[in-house]
């Protein structure tokens, strides 16, 4: 009845719900010592550089796929009562609602969605307005990419129309 390897499942949930959904899952679970039979439930997120209505900057994890939840299970009776019947569920996504795992494929997409950078995309070349600092309302073209630090060199074109080269942190600056 029961394959002997947990696979992922997706479950989907009312909107707004996902993480609760999750940490009840994980907390039944843990209660019921249940690990043999549901590994992991989790919502998939991404980490946004946000800016506020006052000019603030700030970090806030945005859900990668709203209203669903990933559960990684061995499907039995037992487990698919627990995720069905879990407050916030609607079902279980296959035909029928009857849960139907994720392919190979899909899988490996989701983990490396799970470890993929969430740093902004610039490249050299790129126009940029910056946006705090001392240089903060001048425009200039990327001329150097560090993704370890996290900043951007930037000829920054003064009044005069001559370059200066100047640094930045990816949270100073937004693509033109």
């Amino acid at each position: 009845m029961a394959d002997s390897e947990a696979k992922w499942y997706i479950l989907h949930t009312y909107s707004g719900y996902e993480n609760k959904v999750a940490a009840d899952i994980t907390k039944l679970v843990e209660n019921r010592n249940l690990q043999n039979l549901i590994e992991e439930a989790m919502v998939p997120t991404v980490m946004k550089t946000v800016e506020k209505e006052n000019g603030t900057v700030v970090e806030v994890a945005e859900k990668v796929y709203p209203g669903y939840v990933f559960v990684k299970m061995v499907e039995t009776n037992e487990s698919w009562y627990i995720c069905r019947n879990t407050r916030g569920v609607t079902g279980f996504v296959g035909p029928e609602g009857k849960p139907t795992p994720m392919s190979e494929e899909e899988v490996r997409e989701l983990e490396h969605g799970r470890r993929e950078s969430t740093l902004p995309a610039f490249e050299v070349g790129d126009r940029v307005a910056i946006k705090q600092g001392v240089m903060e309302g001048f425009e200039g073209e990327i001329t150097a990419v560090d993704l370890e630090k996290q900043i951007v060199e930037i000829a920054v074109e003064n009044m005069f129309g001559e370059k200066t080269p100047t640094t930045a942190d990816f949270s100073a600056v937004k693509k033109l």
